[in-house]
């Protein structure tokens, strides 16, 4: 097969991407995009539900945690936290390019180092541009009560990022995990949030998929998505290997768990080289395909796709999909022969569980190592990060990550425009005209030595 890899100079001039012109939707946009990139399909959420899958806003560059795949650079625990206004100024941006609804993950390095009043603020700040937030959190600082104060102020997902690569004290097996994302699931439960919870599959834990897809399987009271990504070589992560962990082999050890096999391919978001989605319906226990008719499932999608539904919200969810069938009788009757099936398939387990039905989502992400980028899956991405200039390809992002880090931010005080300097964390009067980070035995973590430097134009 024939891979157009980007040579190192068109990672260097790859841009973010510039404002919708004139008369183009932020919809049709990403259609064209993945048109050009192959990957316009009956399967495509994309450019046909929402504009984008999901865009990062990196909040901190701080960690309580030294991960052995992360992503971020030599010189991210050296610099300072990004000013609130400038902040609320990318979140603006986000809302120009992708409009109501596009979804937020509020991220780092660890977001919860950030104080809880400048957290709320950027919760409110999203929900009141008339999108959805979502923490991305380790879940060390994410307590009950900082949790129901952002739900309050309109969180409306928390996924939690626990497994073996954090190299958190004293847990040698991701069983051995199991009482820590109990821990954060009863942190959750009750709230009006959707829970999810995020593994980066590796070789240390690879063979432990099945008994932890198991364990979110009799958890799916209150997870709604189990996500797995395959380690890659990025940021300044020590572990580079993958061996033969790809989407292909991490989809397996999660149908091994189910018992049953799962379409992946009925519904994604993005290059189908990068995501892989999944939904299984739980029954005492047991997994059950909802998307084992992949047409209704591609038609359903296809023609609702000027609705809106909150993941946390079962209840409301349920109600307007009953409205959405019943205005159309034809899809209906299909999706009452469908439902009839998984009820006969099922019937022993529904009886054993008392009619209760639990739901889990699957999903799998397959992010690129840093020096091997796709041309075609960089031009289809569906996961963006919010740089100061707009958003950019997750992995286009990873793979210079100072370019965007390094630069001051234009912050008005009292009236006079002052610039920010991520390495001071001071306001200066005039644009820096380089930054300079010195890194230290307690901010250098990767495999750069303490004592070197990283320095960038202040463009």
């Amino acid at each position: 097969m024939n891979i157009n890899l980007l040579t190192p100079q068109e990672v260097r001039d790859w841009l973010p991407y510039p404002l919708p012109e004139d008369g183009l939707t932020p919809l049709r946009r990403t259609r064209e995009r993945l048109a050009r990139a192959g990957q316009w399909a009956p399967w495509q959420m994309l450019g046909r539900r929402f504009p984008i899958g999901c865009v990062a806003l990196e909040i901190t560059q701080r960690c309580n945690l030294d991960c052995s795949y992360c992503y971020l650079s030599e010189s991210s625990e050296a610099l300072k936290d990004i000013p609130l206004e400038e902040i609320f100024r990318r979140i603006d941006l986000i809302h120009a390019h992708y409009g109501d609804h596009a979804d937020i993950q509020i991220t780092g390095g660890e977001p919860t180092l950030r104080s809880r009043e400048d957290l709320l603020a950027i919760v409110s700040h999203i929900r009141a541009r008339r999108m959805r937030s979502s923490l991305f959190t380790n879940g060390i600082r994410a307590s009950r009560d900082l949790l129901t104060a952002l739900c309050a102020a309109g969180l409306e997902d928390v996924a939690f990022h626990v497994d073996l690569t954090q190299e958190r004290a004293g847990f040698r097996s991701e069983a051995e995990l199991n009482p820590v994302r109990e821990e954060y699931i009863e942190r959750a439960r009750g709230l009006k949030l959707s829970v999810i919870f995020n593994t980066t599959v590796f070789p240390g834990n690879f063979d432990q998929m099945p008994d932890l897809v198991r364990f979110f399987l009799r958890h799916c009271d209150v997870v709604r998505m189990a996500a797995f990504q395959a380690g890659a070589d990025s940021g300044r992560g020590v572990m580079r290997a993958r061996a033969a962990i790809d989407p292909q082999t991490i989809q397996g050890q999660i149908e091994q768990a189910t018992g049953v096999p799962l379409d992946f391919g009925a519904a994604s978001c993005g290059h189908a080289s990068c995501n892989r989605y999944a939904c299984a319906l739980v029954v005492n226990g047991r997994a059950h395909d909802l998307f084992l008719d992949a047409p209704l499932a591609q038609e359903f999608f296809d023609r609702s796709a000027h609705l809106t539904f909150g993941r946390a919200d079962k209840v409301r969810v349920i109600a307007g999909v009953a409205r959405f069938l019943a205005a159309r009788p034809l899809l209906l009757a299909r999706a009452i022969a469908r439902l009839a099936g998984f009820v006969w398939a099922a019937r022993r387990d529904l009886i054993a569980a008392r009619g209760r039905v639990g739901k889990l989502s699957f999903h799998i992400h397959n992010f690129q190592d840093a020096k091997q980028l796709e041309r075609a899956r960089c031009e289809a991405c569906s996961f963006m990060v919010m740089t100061p200039d707009g958003p950019l390809s997750m992995c286009v992002h990873n793979a210079k990550r100072d370019d965007y880090l390094l630069v001051p931010a234009r912050v008005k005080t009292e009236g006079v425009i002052k610039f920010w300097n991520p390495a001071t964390g001071q306001l200066q009067d005039q644009r820096p005209g380089k930054i300079e980070v010195r890194l230290t035995r307690k901010n250098s973590r990767g495999r750069a030595k303490a004592g070197a430097g990283v320095e960038t134009a202040g463009a």
